[in-house]
């Protein structure tokens, strides 16, 4: 039996979902091993997915569509969708009920700590951009560009970004289709180099700064704890559930966000006609979850999934966005990786969040666990969040990464389209 007028068969689909199984199995097991208190965690889940699309792609695409394997790439992006979209909005009602309180008392420095990482990686870019031309490795620079560009959106794992920078060298560099396919292709490949590092790199970092500061935990999360404002007050009556899990609000609160951010801002200017900002799905679902967390209900309608809920769809979800990811990106990182390349992602990766940890400590006088929380959200990563609320044993960083994740979203979609219009 096929399915979608033969696109895909019963049996491919059954060969896709064991394909999932075994790369969660295993990336579970991985993120388990630990190595002096540090583990990768779920984004073990992240390595093998990568390993699995390096060795098993071609494989895995045969047994989906008869002579065409672009149908595992599709079916491979709604995984990664609705994984994002789980845990994206399980993230806004967990951090909703304390997020606008904290926001306004903490307003400014989330503003500049997402603007000041942004720029870090802006002006890393920059530098790695001089150090290559120096090294006259470089031929083509307007493709050199590209790639940087590339390895930008993804040593900050910012897609869109990534989407940005591809309908921007699309409209600057388009003397043909071919030469413009060329240079998104570029693009293309730099997300996929630095998009490794972007997602270990920060879960990492997460984990071994509290282990260096020797941080006392449980004092921390106090510091957190003590960081809000009090909690909005209960509904009095009797409130009605949609359902006894919350599901129906959960997915209320999705069909709302995919909407939101779903509508498309134009851009001007040199090098941008044709170019739209958007907040994705993933700032879209993000910002209608807080808000639907905040209220928790409408008249004596509930909107509160309940916690059990949120914690077991973030965390399938966040499984779930990096198979599609990883699977896809393994499957060319090999033929295009340079190690050039990869150092420049490492250096787009670590310089940020040094300056931005640095910054927020002794210049904004964060906590550790707020300056964490907002590392992740300015480096708009999503695994990080994952790792740090099981380092931290609280759900409170979120509100961290949830007022910071906004700004930085914008600032990276700007700082990558503007980085092309300089250099072009």
């Amino acid at each position: 039996m096929n399915l979608l007028g033969g696109v895909i068969s019963v049996s491919g689909v059954a060969v896709l979902t064991l394909a999932i199984m075994v790369v969660a199995a295993l990336g579970y097991l991985l993120g388990r091993v630990t190595i002096k208190g540090v583990s990768l965690g779920t984004a073990g889940v992240f390595i093998i997915a990568l390993l699995f699309g390096a060795l098993f792609y071609n494989n895995l695409a045969g047994s989906l569509k008869i002579g065409d394997s672009s149908y595992l790439s599709q079916a491979l992006k709604i995984v990664e969708n609705v994984g994002l979209v789980f845990f994206v909005t399980s993230v806004g009602f967990i951090a909703g009920p304390k997020f606008f309180k904290n926001l306004a008392k903490n307003f400014k420095s989330y503003i500049l700590l997402g603007v000041i990482i942004i720029l870090a990686g802006g002006i890393s870019c920059i530098g790695c951009y001089y150090f290559g031309i120096t090294l006259g490795g470089e031929n083509d620079h307007k493709q050199f560009m590209a790639m940087l560009d590339g390895l930008l959106s993804g040593s900050l794992t910012s897609t869109p970004a990534f989407s940005a920078a591809k309908a921007t060298v699309e409209n600057m560099y388009a003397a043909t289709p071919e030469v413009a396919e060329a240079y998104e292709a570029a693009v293309t490949v730099g997300h996929g180099i630095a998009y490794l590092f972007g997602v270990i790199g920060v879960v990492l970092f997460v984990q071994l700064i509290p282990k260096f500061v020797k941080a006392d935990m449980e004092a921390e999360r106090k510091k957190l704890s003590n960081a809000d404002v009090g909690e909005k007050k209960a509904y009095t009556g009797k409130l009605i559930e949609i359902d006894g899990m919350g599901l129906g609000a959960f997915a209320l609160a999705a069909i709302v966000g995919i909407i939101v951010g779903g509508i498309k801002i134009p851009l001007s200017g040199q090098g941008l006609s044709g170019t739209c900002f958007s907040l994705t799905t993933t700032g879209g679902t993000l910002i209608t979850a807080l808000v639907f967390g905040h209220f928790g209900h409408v008249g004596p309608i509930n909107l509160m999934p309940s916690k059990k809920t949120l914690e077991n769809l973030r965390e399938l979800g966040l499984a779930l966005f990096l198979i599609g990811a990883g699977i896809a990106g393994g499957a060319s990182f090999i033929q295009y990786f340079k190690p050039v390349y990869f150092i420049y992602g490492i250096i787009m990766t670590i310089v940020p969040m040094i300056v931005g940890y640095l910054f927020a400590k002794y210049v904004l006088k964060l906590s550790l666990l707020n300056n964490l929380g907002s590392i992740t959200g300015g480096m708009t990563s999503t695994p990080a969040l994952g790792t740090l609320i099981n380092v931290a044993k609280t759900d409170e960083v979120a509100s961290a990464y949830a007022a910071t994740y906004p700004i930085a979203l914008l600032a990276v979609v700007l700082v990558s389209q503007f980085l092309l219009v300089i250099w072009g």
